[in-house]
């Protein structure tokens, strides 16, 4: 398992780039936050409120939802970014595995 963290322009975005990933089967769940973030963009620090999507899914599955999401993001350059799961709960994993596998 597999977090994929993707930060997102405002709530509507995330919204519609989580719904596609899981109607796809290519996450099982999406988690949507918001944020306040701080970055240089062009020769000058950025500071802005985003959110951040949380894409809940399997490592083969990586490469097929960082293609969606370069797809449907309004980002030159979208952060899109794997976060390995060490351990979690079995029940939890077997879902997953059903729903994305």
């Amino acid at each position: 398992m597999i977090f994929i963290y993707i930060t997102c322009k405002n709530k509507k975005e995330a919204e519609r780039i989580g719904l596609r990933l899981v109607k796809k089967r290519l996450a099982g769940c999406c988690n949507i936050f918001p944020i306040e973030s701080m970055y240089w963009w062009k020769g000058e620090i950025v500071k802005s409120r985003e959110v951040v999507l949380i894409a809940k899914t399997l490592k083969k599955k990586f490469e097929r939802i960082k293609k969606e999401v370069e797809r449907l993001h309004s980002y030159t350059v979208p952060c899109i970014l794997e976060i390995p799961v060490g351990r979690g709960n079995k029940n939890y994993l077997k879902w997953l595995e059903k729903e994305v596998g």
